[in-house]
């Protein structure tokens, strides 16, 4: 069915999948919001939204004991979960909880088998190492492997560059086919010299279809026929990202599916 309804809602910031529900079959869960460890504020509204969204489609609302945002998770939808050390061990968010109880927390919170945890050094300073802008997981291979998408920097001076090395190497030793997506060309900075996290693992999954974020970059097209490849039973619209991007985020952290 095309179309969509609009719903106003008081919000702080913009990042769907940061601040929403994460979707399990029949509930949502409303993790602690603290702003990307306390970066900015208010918040307040933010904090919130996950459960505004549970009670407006009447679901159950689970709420576990840990900071924690959309983005920092990554599913495969078959109980395997992505997340970065970066991110969810960090002082900032979950001081004093180690590696294995926040493992305990997911598995319970998310009903996830295993969790696979990639480690840090990576230079996106905005989340500390948001998984969705590192791996993200896709359709199996022909024989049935799991599979990683990991987008690999362009040149070994990217500061990414040793920490995706390790990356590659922990999803292949938890067992997994990895599939390299070369990531844009050009570095991009903003006017306060950050560097842009342009990243083509930043796409969202729709029905039947896949967006992917485009960089007016000599890789773009590129990017667009290793996703192809990753899901070819979908239709692939690439849509100019550098904006999104510029605020902090991009296509996947700024959209939030709903299951139906």
């Amino acid at each position: 069915m095309a179309g969509g309804e609009i719903w106003p809602v008081p919000l702080d910031d913009s990042w769907a999948r940061d601040i929403g529900p994460t979707f399990l079959q029949g509930a949502a869960i409303q993790w602690r919001f603290n702003a990307w460890g306390g970066k900015y504020k208010p918040f307040d509204q933010d904090a919130c939204f996950a459960t505004r969204v549970a009670e407006r489609e009447g679901l159950p609302l689970r709420t576990p004991p840990l900071v924690c945002e959309g983005g920092a998770i990554h599913s495969d939808g078959q109980e395997t979960l992505l997340t970065t050390e970066q991110c969810l061990l960090n002082p900032n968010r979950n001081p004093g909880l180690g590696k294995d109880a926040v493992t305990r927390i997911l598995r319970d919170a998310t009903g996830a088998q295993r969790v696979i945890w990639l480690g840090g050094g990576f230079s996106d300073r905005e989340t500390d190492g948001h998984i969705d802008n590192i791996a993200c997981f896709a359709a199996p291979a022909p024989n049935g492997k799991q599979r990683a998408i990991v987008g690999v920097p362009d040149s070994k001076s990217h500061p990414d560059h040793e920490a995706v090395l390790d990356a590659m190497a922990r999803l292949k030793a938890a067992g997994m086919d990895v599939v390299e997506l070369a990531q844009p060309r050009s570095i991009r900075h903003d006017k306060q010299g950050r560097l842009l996290q342009t990243s083509y693992v930043n796409f969202a999954l729709c029905n039947g279809g896949l967006v992917m974020p485009s960089f007016d970059d000599a890789h773009d097209e590129p990017a667009r026929a290793v996703l192809a490849d990753c899901f070819p039973d979908r239709a692939i619209k690439a849509v100019p990202a550098l904006d999104i991007v510029a605020g902090g985020g991009g296509i996947h952290c700024i959209t939030l599916a709903e299951p139906q």
